[in-house]
């Protein structure tokens, strides 16, 4: 008995060989991985029912309870036996793929044993076919129950060979023979199953834990990428964003360079080959047009695959992926390495995780896109509005003046005609000098004064040096054109007071009256939406707002304040440098 471990345990050696070899093919580890697939299933069973079948040739035969040492066992004699690892892989299908494969691996282990002969034939056939099938539900139950550990199947193994043990001594005959058989194996076998069991497990462990391992980094890294570009491809696909985002891809993978096209052309290439591969040029490389084409990845393993016409080209081979915006390949993303064999599966894996979040982040920038420009064409219609009784009352005050003061009729029509060009070029750009902001107001405000004379005065204090800054169109106006409309009421005289200073690196704006002010119930939501109050809507607020949002984002304030009886002050604070953030500050306040 003692002599048989180390014969079983050799035994067991080359069978964990074998498997620690397979475990290091793709096709297994993915076979491992995805068990609960049909055709999954059916190469587990050929794979776990070849472990059973290797088994039974390299067994050791047992004849009148001597060990006859035969290095691989074609059959065995009538009064002979063989101890081997055979229920070990059968134990094993099951317990990793279920009944399906426990029974396959059983019925094929099981059934080559019955063609060796010996007059435990039949018994050991029995046995291990009832072992595949009582393991598959045991592992169904413990997998449910996250209990499919190494050590629960060692477990299970050693009572699988007990259960072989009572089988031999049931049904083989004679018994005097079974008995002294089972005398000589039972501990060995036991002994050695159980820990080639727990050996292969721990494989079956490792491959899961590296896969994991893997997909955690895999999934980190592109994360990061994914983060660190989404500034860069919420611009769309174009020369500078793609060349931000292919530098800090080229940074944080092992390719060699990295090319970004549309369907035209190549915005970027960064890294090697970049003294040939020059941004800007038409595609010419037929991988990256099929990509285009058919809308799939596609590898290029070979220098002559990737068709470039340097024939000193340093780069051999490619990942092509395509780039997809509703469902459309808008242009590819490139992967270049400078010897095939870094082309591994981590980098192609982790190429494809890219290609998919960044035709996510493209799709969302254009979402984005037409959302503002939606909103933009909205505010653009505002801005274009003009109300119609000013232009009546204009044209009216004018045509009076004609009789009486014609000099002076001459400048307001002048006025008029600067406000108007004052609309209609804030409808076409986006950001207008403060002086030309300020031509509108003054116009404005000379139309309003020839109406009503000594009614409205307004106090300009600008800082000379901020004349030039750009600011956008229709912000100081409409604010102004608020309070002469609503909130002189019931006075004889009001004052509007237009502030501009510089402030450290920002521009302030201070637009103030003194008239009735604004109730607390409706400040609150001045400049964040529209209002329904007898003064108005509040309207031109949410026009200021949302420009001084898509131009400026979180860069910018904007604020209400108001006081009952008192007037109202609307707060404006713009960087004067030209780059800006995300998400308007907006405030209301009520200081009544």
């Amino acid at each position: 008995m003692i002599g048989l471990l180390p014969l079983m345990l050799e035994r067991v050696g080359i069978l964990l060989i074998i498997v620690f070899l397979v475990s290091r093919m793709k096709s297994f580890r993915n076979i491992i991985r995805h068990e609960h697939g049909y055709k999954e299933k059916m190469a587990l069973i050929a794979v776990f029912g070849t472990f059973g079948i290797i088994s039974n040739y390299t067994g050791i035969e047992i004849r009148d309870g001597e060990i006859l040492t035969v290095v691989w066992q074609i059959a065995v004699a009538d009064d002979g036996a063989i101890a081997n690892t055979r229920v070990l892989g059968v134990a094993l299908g099951g317990l990793l793929g279920g009944p399906l494969v426990g029974t396959g691996a059983g019925l094929i282990a099981g059934l080559h044993r019955l063609t060796l002969g010996g007059y435990t034939a039949v018994a050991c056939g029995l046995s291990t076919i009832v072992a595949g099938i009582a393991t598959g539900f045991i592992g169904n139950y413990l997998r449910k129950r996250g209990q499919n550990t190494p050590w629960r199947a060692v477990a299970v193994g050693i009572v699988m060979e007990c259960i072989q043990m009572g089988v031999i001594l049931a049904i083989a005959r004679p018994f005097s023979a079974a008995l002294q058989l089972v005398e000589v194996i039972a501990i060995p076998m036991i002994v050695i199953n159980g820990f080639g069991t727990l050996l292969f497990m721990l494989i079956i462990q490792s491959i899961f834990q590296e896969q994991e391992r893997t997909r955690a980094l895999q999934t980190q890294t592109a994360l990061s990428i994914a983060d660190r570009t989404l500034p860069y491809f919420r611009q769309g696909l174009n020369a500078h964003s793609c060349r931000e985002a292919a530098k800090i891809i080229l940074q944080a993978t092992n390719a060699a360079a990295i090319a970004i096209t549309d369907r035209e052309r190549v915005l970027a290439h960064i890294g090697a080959g970049s003294d040939h591969h020059i941004p800007e040029q038409r595609i010419v490389t037929r991988l990256t047009r099929n990509v285009l084409e058919q809308g799939r990845i596609l590898k290029a393993r070979t220098k002559e695959e990737i068709h470039c016409s340097r024939p000193d080209c340093a780069l051999q081979s490619a990942i092509v992926l395509p780039l997809r915006v509703h469902q459309k390949t808008a242009g590819t993303l490139k992967l270049y390495f400078t010897e095939a064999s870094q082309m591994d599966l981590v980098e192609q894996e982790l190429a494809e995780g890219l290609s998919r979040l960044f035709s996510t982040q493209l799709e969302l920038a254009a979402a984005e896109q037409q959302s503002k420009l939606l909103q933009d064409a909205e505010i653009k219609a505002l801005q274009a509005q003009v109300h119609p009784h000013f232009l009546f009352n204009a044209i009216n005050t004018i045509s009076a003046l004609c009789r009486t003061d014609p000099d002076k009729a001459r400048k307001l029509l002048l006025q008029l005609g600067v406000f108007f060009r004052s609309n209609l070029q804030g409808a076409r750009h986006t950001l207008i000098p403060l002086h030309k902001e300020l031509e509108h107001v003054e116009a404005y405000i000379s139309l309003e004064k020839a109406r009503f004379p000594g009614k409205y005065s307004v106090d300009f204090r600008i800082e000379p040096s901020l004349g030039e800054v750009m600011v956008p169109p229709f912000t100081l106006q409409p604010l102004v054109e608020n309070a002469v409309r609503h909130a002189f009421a019931g006075r004889k005289e009001g004052l509007i007071t237009i502030r501009a200073y510089r402030e450290r690196e920002r521009m302030v704006l201070i637009t103030e009256d003194n008239g009735n002010g604004i109730p607390a119930d409706v400040v609150g939501r001045l400049g964040k939406q529209a209002v329904e109050s007898k003064e108005g809507t509040g309207t031109a607020l949410v026009n200021i707002g949302k420009r001084i949002e898509e131009l400026y984002g979180g860069e910018a304030v904007f604020r209400v304040e108001s006081e009952r009886d008192a007037g109202t002050k609307v707060f404006i604070s713009l960087p004067l440098s030209q780059e800006s953030g995300r998400g308007l500050h907006v405030e209301s306040v009520y200081c009544g």
